[in-house]
């Protein structure tokens, strides 16, 4: 397993990766406990809707963007999240649909207050099988350094 720290992120770099097949029973399961709007969990309903079907609450998108990113090989030494600008949602996500990930920084800078760590900017963008824009946003992470022998 390969462990990434503040030093390795290079402004402009990006990887994609991930492979998550969003189910439809998954969708109902999540609608119905988190987002119970009729378009997450009655396929009747949901084809009288905007979106002419079924499809995932935006929270479980987001939900599957962090999954991706903690299962990837490489591990980033993250101390804390510090927030998340410009979310959008950008494609209904439906049964069936197959999710990738990608990951660009966009910024770095050394933290202000502890010489162990820095603030990484990255912005985020799930796709689905037809290379369609599902969720973009930027997070904002603290990341440790390496420790100075």
């Amino acid at each position: 397993m390969s462990i990434k720290y503040y030093e390795d992120f290079t402004v402009g770099s990006s990887e994609t990766f991930g492979n998550y097949i969003v189910e439809k029973d998954e969708i109902i399961e999540y609608a119905r406990k988190w987002d119970p709007q009729p378009f997450h969990i009655d396929e009747e309903k949901a084809k009288k809707s905007v979106f002419n079907g079924l499809t995932a609450a935006g929270s479980h998108i987001f939900a599957v963007s962090i999954l991706l990113i903690m299962q990837r090989e490489i591990k980033v030494q993250v101390v804390a999240m510090l927030g998340i600008e410009k979310l959008r949602f950008k494609h209904p996500v439906r049964p069936g649909d197959r999710l990738s990930l990608t990951h660009e920084c966009i910024d770095k800078r050394e933290s202000e207050n502890k010489d162990d760590r820095g603030i990484v900017q990255n912005r985020i963008t799930l796709k689905n099988q037809n290379g369609d824009d599902v969720l973009t946003y930027i997070d904002n992470m603290l990341i440790s350094k390496r420790k100075k022998v």
